[in-house]
């Protein structure tokens, strides 16, 4: 049975399980933690060696030229509007209205107390105190912030690291292709992890319903709606317009080329797994090997669009329900953090959720809110991963454009 469906199930069981139990549910807690902390685990190493890996790949930054530019101009331009549509949405919608803080402190009994909470999700209230912070974080030792979780030292130096790799050529070979090693070991170590995800799910959710019922399921109906409709509206809206007004395509005819890819990516949750498709039906529609084998891999490992959407709404929903109020300077560090954690995300099933632990930590908010979204979090894996393969697929034929490319095969012109 495919692992969505297995979660689909742990699901449906969490909450009859919730409701019949009681509190007598909390006899299964220990399954949660065991899946929690084993995502804790595989976070830091996982989002340093895929860092690392992607921007290494990019090549040398001085003999990258135009091409290069442009492929990640799109691929920023594009991650930060998602960010800003997800961000909008989930304030406008409010998902966690209810404040559920009580039922989740006693589901969740290794969150932190509220008082705590508050003066942590308190740290950044100026743009100052945020720049402060942020270079406090960045340049400190990278080791500090491998075991401590710090995210933008992580990130910061993994770009760093990654980018001075490209230029050693042969000397910087070895270590690139070692990073590459540990990266394809965290992707296996990640679906291990997984396999246990059915089990966790159960019981995180068998805890929550214990705890407040049918208000976190309602809870949870409206978060996901509200990142469907960010999706809906990246996807539908502004990617074919972006399509439509840089790349000069009829937007119809190149979405029905990349529906094997698209399909492939809904299913598979997977955008590195769904790469050699995608690769095939945009040289199908006339994107040249040269622009799909430079933009597509890139863009597979650094453009997560979906993702990027997903971890804000998620973050601030989180926040709602934990009654949290997230100022201007909170959302601006999740803003910037969902931004690079969606680079940080590697290309496999439920790497998001990985991390989003990165983005919570980085505002002070409980670690133990992923519990509370992971019960729908495959569902909505599925779909935002066919929108990150959708906006690769846009860039790619951008960039095909404007390298002055036939989009389509002459004899279908």
């Amino acid at each position: 049975m495919r692992l969505h469906w297995q979660i689909v199930i742990a699901l449906i069981l969490g909450v009859v399980a919730g409701f019949i139990l009681g509190e007598a549910a909390s006899y299964f807690e220990f399954m949660g933690v065991i899946f929690m902390r084993a995502l804790m685990m595989i976070m830091a190493p996982l989002v340093f060696a895929s860092i690392v890996v992607g921007i290494s790949g990019v090549g040398n930054p001085a003999r990258l030229g135009k091409l290069g530019g442009k492929t990640l101009l799109y691929f920023f331009t594009t991650t930060f509007i998602s960010v800003i549509i997800g961000l909008f949405l989930v304030n406008a919608i409010h998902p966690g209205s209810e404040n559920l803080r009580p039922e989740l402190m006693k589901a969740y009994g290794s969150a932190q107390e509220p008082q705590k909470l508050a003066e942590a999700a308190q740290r950044a209230t100026t743009f100052y105190d945020f720049f402060l912070n942020l270079i406090r974080e960045c340049l400190r030792n990278p080791f500090d912030a491998l075991a401590n979780l710090k995210v933008l030292g992580i990130v910061f130096f993994g770009v760093l690291f990654g980018g001075v790799l490209a230029t050693l050529g042969e000397k910087g070979a070895p270590v690139i292709r070692f990073f590459d090693g540990v990266n394809e070991a965290m992707y296996k170590l990640t679906g291990l992890v997984m396999k246990i995800a059915p089990f966790g799910v159960f019981a995180l959710m068998a805890n929550a319903v214990a705890a407040g019922g049918l208000r976190i399921l309602r809870s949870l109906l409206f978060y996901s709606l509200t990142v469907l409709a960010g999706l809906a509206i990246h996807s539908i809206l502004v990617l074919p317009s972006l399509l439509k007004l840089f790349g000069k395509a009829p937007v119809w005819k190149y979405a029905s080329g990349m529906k094997t890819a698209l399909l492939t990516a809904f299913s598979s949750a997977s955008s590195s797994a769904t790469l050699p498709i995608t690769m095939r039906c945009a040289e199908d529609m006339g994107v040249s090997r040269r622009t799909s084998g430079f933009v597509l891999p890139i863009g597979a490992t650094i453009n997560m669009d979906g993702t990027a959407l997903y971890e804000a709404v998620a973050a601030i929903f989180i926040a709602q329900v934990y009654g949290i109020p997230m100022g201007l300077g909170q959302q601006v560090i999740i803003f910037l953090t969902a931004t690079l954690a969606a680079v940080g995300a590697a290309g496999i099933p439920s790497a998001g959720t990985v991390t989003m632990i990165m983005v919570l930590t980085a505002v002070g908010l409980p670690i133990e809110g992923v519990g509370l979204i992971l019960a729908v979090d495959r569902l909505l894996d599925m779909c935002r991963t066919a929108v990150n393969v959708w906006g690769d697929s846009v860039g790619a034929a951008i960039i095909a454009r404007t390298e002055n490319e036939e989009l389509f095969p002459k004899h279908e012109v």
